[in-house]
């Protein structure tokens, strides 16, 4: 991009250049082209004013030809009125009337016919005859109206007018008067007169005539010198117009060059922002992609290892499950399956951020629990969870609380009812306290028996077939410890083992004293728990936003300002995400820190639960269930005594809570197993504060084999057995002269042996 930057920019240069040549062209043949439109426009005054001159004396010669011209045309018109009869009329006349005789006299003059006269007589005397020529004028009617009209009225002779003067001025001779005696003369005198005033008005227009055209032969010489200028103006604004074309050219391709040179720039700038973006995901995309391929290479047995757990180790302990997974991956091994360093459930198919919200929910941190968790979410039958101790129904119905959950009871008069609802409504169920049966009618939905009708997915449940909805889950829970389920319940349903196992409860009763002691502590760890989810969601969701503009951006990415200023924003966000998760990491560690010190609070409950809850494999009538018993640990908790240090406080707890249990747990056991519960508390206690020798308790619990083949020293009174016992007894290394020292003191321990109460012997 800098190497077509570089090439771009002295292209741009020279596109400047001669746009600024042009421009300085352009203004030189501008200058040229206002100085000739001055000289047209001049020019164009000149003959604008000849025009005006000439008008002028072409309308002054009008109004003088106006003058005439209606006489004229009138004589005309009667002339045109008249026929031939009205002409041979007149020539036939014997003895004509003056009036006729002086009509012919001046068309005769005004034709130029000569008169039969007597020189010296006046006009209209008897001896200046005009009638005789007259009459011959008037032989052909047709051919002497034709010669009227086509008289050349221009050039009247002023010998002629003179002649004529005093017919006109004579007031016998006119056309009113001559009408008495005869039409065809009275059209005559008319034509006779407008000649002759025709004749006057021609020679007065005719120097106006010749000053008009005059006028336009000066007009006409300055419109071609106009017309010349205009030419010439005309091709200095084409050449200048062609220059502007080229100057315009000139200045698209500088503009064309100026974006292109501005979008590389931009381009720089922003590819710049671009891989400053994606510089922090580089490390950690590259170590996903190598993670990646990894867990692509192994994914196989990863996959097989989970599928074997989601379908068949949901029933057993922790410690079982892990056993068989060991063996599964030596099997792998044995096999060459592809798997990765250490494959387990919840690292493979388990989601954090999910997992986080089903322990905000209630689910116990154990790994057992996250595991039930995620063998739950995969499984495709419903889950039945053996639940005594409620943890799992607790969880169930936080986590579904926002879901309208449905709890149910076989032994609910309508339970059918509320089932049908929850798939209708494609609501969650949970079916809870159920024994070692189930109701028979539940085998369409253990089983998912859907099949379409009428297009829509439909189950049938009793004698009803009604719609199913995809959003419907069902859950089932038993309080039962240890239910025998029969194979057709175990194969209709996914049995999840759910039992409290000592680290879970730990943790609970962990947070419980906590809540209690330091609740600021609690609710901040609660807190920090939401946040972290919270803020690794966000970070999800930048990422996912991320690589989904990367992947639909068409064309060059540089160019989509919208994906860098979402990667800018995303950086931000993501560092100031990044910042507060090390933050709450390390404020967790604190907070965690300051938890462990209540931790043998926890640890000591914990065992005394656990001691509780064998107890009904003393007897079956011993059940305590957890929630009496976390009762008891927070009535502990508030009445024990108050101190000034952490560890007091701690064995204060410890030791109120521990006789406070004895006390309410021997309320409801028989006499005779009360020393027992005390001396089962005991061991335990002092089992975790390692104060018990291991190979002792074993003793105690199951004998011992002697080491030494030593005579029995009293065989009236003890037995052989118990010879054998004291015998392996003496293997142990606190005990290792019992043997010798029971035969050095045989009396002693022979009075021992006879008492009633032998443990209040010294």
């Amino acid at each position: 991009m800098l190497e077509e930057l570089e090439t771009m920019r002295p292209l741009l240069e020279e596109a400047a250049k001669d746009t600024e040549v042009t421009m300085e062209t352009i203004k030189k043949d501008t200058v040229v082209a206002e100085e000739t439109r001055k000289s047209v426009q001049a020019e164009e005054a000149k003959a604008s004013e000849k025009a005006r001159f000439a008008g002028a004396i072409a309308a002054d010669a009008q109004r003088d030809l106006d003058e005439a011209l209606p006489a004229l045309d009138a004589a005309l018109a009667s002339l045109k009125s008249l026929n031939k009869n009205d002409v041979t009329e007149v020539r036939a006349m014997q003895r004509p009337p003056a009036g006729v005789k002086l009509v012919i006299e001046a068309v005769c003059i005004m034709k130029g016919i000569k008169p039969k006269r007597v020189p010296g007589e006046k006009p209209g005397s008897k001896i200046d005859d005009y009638w005789e020529p007259g009459k011959g004028l008037l032989q052909d009617p047709g051919k002497f109206l034709e010669s009227l009209f086509k008289y050349d009225k221009e050039n009247i002779p002023d010998s002629v007018i003179n002649i004529v003067q005093p017919y006109i001025d004579n007031e016998e001779f006119q056309p009113a008067s001559i009408a008495k005696v005869s039409t065809a003369c009275t059209s005559i005198c008319q034509w006779v007169r407008a000649m002759h005033k025709y004749h006057f008005v021609s020679k007065a227009v005719g120097p106006k005539r010749q000053a008009l055209q005059e006028a336009r032969e000066d007009l006409a010489a300055t419109q071609r010198i106009l017309d010349d200028a205009n030419e010439k103006l005309a091709a200095v604004e084409g050449g200048i117009a062609t220059l502007q074309a080229k100057y315009q050219d000139c200045v698209a391709k500088k503009n064309e060059l100026d974006n292109k040179y501005q979008l590389c720039e931009a381009r720089l700038v922003r590819a710049d922002k671009l891989i400053g973006g994606l510089a922090d995901e580089k490390v950690r995309w590259k170590e996903t992609v190598q993670h990646l391929d990894y867990m692509v290479n192994n994914v196989a047995g990863d996959v097989l290892l989970c599928a074997g757990y989601v379908a068949y180790l949901g029933p057993f302990t922790g410690k079982y499950r892990t056993a068989m997974a060991e063996e599964w991956l030596h099997c792998f091994k044995e096999l060459s399956v592809p798997h990765t360093d250490k494959p387990n459930l919840i690292n493979t198919l388990g989601d954090r951020v999910k997992i986080r919200s089903w322990q905000i929910s209630g689910l116990p941190n154990d790994n057992l629990s996250v595991e039930n968790g995620v063998i739950a979410q995969y499984s495709l039958r419903w889950a039945l969870f053996i639940d005594p101790q409620g943890q799992a129904n607790k969880w169930i119905k936080n986590m579904e609380k926002d879901n309208a959950l449905e709890v149910i009871k076989l032994s609910d008069r309508d339970f059918l009812r509320s089932l049908e609802n929850a798939i209708c409504f494609g609501k969650p169920c949970l079916l809870e306290n159920v024994a070692e049966e189930l109701d028979p009618a539940l085998e369409p939905v253990l089983l998912q028996q859907t099949f379409k009708q009428q297009g829509n997915t439909v189950l049938k449940l009793g004698d009803s077939v009604i719609p199913y909805q995809e959003g419907f889950k069902m859950y089932i829970t038993t309080k039962l410890p240890n239910p025998h389920y029969s194979p057709e319940v175990s194969t209709n349903v996914t049995l999840i083992n759910f039992t409290l196992s000592p680290s879970g409860l730990e943790d609970q009763l962990l947070g419980q004293v906590v809540a209690e002691e330091r609740p600021d502590l609690e609710e901040a760890k609660n807190q920090l728990i939401i946040s972290n989810a919270k803020m690794k969601q966000e970070l999800k969701e930048i990422e996912d936003e991320i690589l989904f503009r990367l992947s639909s951006t068409k064309g060059n990415p540089v160019d989509n300002e919208e994906l860098i200023q979402v990667l800018g924003a995303s950086k931000i966000k993501a560092g100031e995400i990044q910042a507060k998760v090390i933050a709450a990491e390390q404020t967790e560690q604190d907070i965690d820190a300051t938890r462990l010190e209540y931790v043998p609070v926890a640890v000591r409950t914990q065992i005394l639960f656990f001691c509780v809850s064998d107890l009904s494999s003393v007897d079956p009538m011993y059940q305590y269930s957890l929630e009496w018993f976390l009762g008891i640990f927070m009535a502990g908790i508030a009445n024990s005594e108050r101190a000034d240090t952490v560890k007091k406080r701690i064995t204060n707890i410890n030791t109120f809570f521990t006789f406070s249990l004895y006390s309410n747990v021997c309320r409801s056991l028989f006499e005779k197993h009360k020393l027992m519960f005390a001396f089962l508390l005991c061991a335990r206690i002092m089992m975790n504060e390692n104060k018990i020798d291991l190979a002792e308790w074993r003793y105690l619990l199951s004998g011992g084999m002697p080491v030494q083949r030593l005579t029995n020293p009293a065989v009236s009174w003890l037995s052989e057995r118990a010879w054998q016992d004291i015998l392996g007894l003496s293997a142990l290394d606190n005990f290792s002269n019992l043997a010798k020292s029971f035969v050095e003191h045989l009396q002693g321990f022979k009075r021992i042996f006879d008492s009633n109460q032998p443990q209040r012997h010294a």
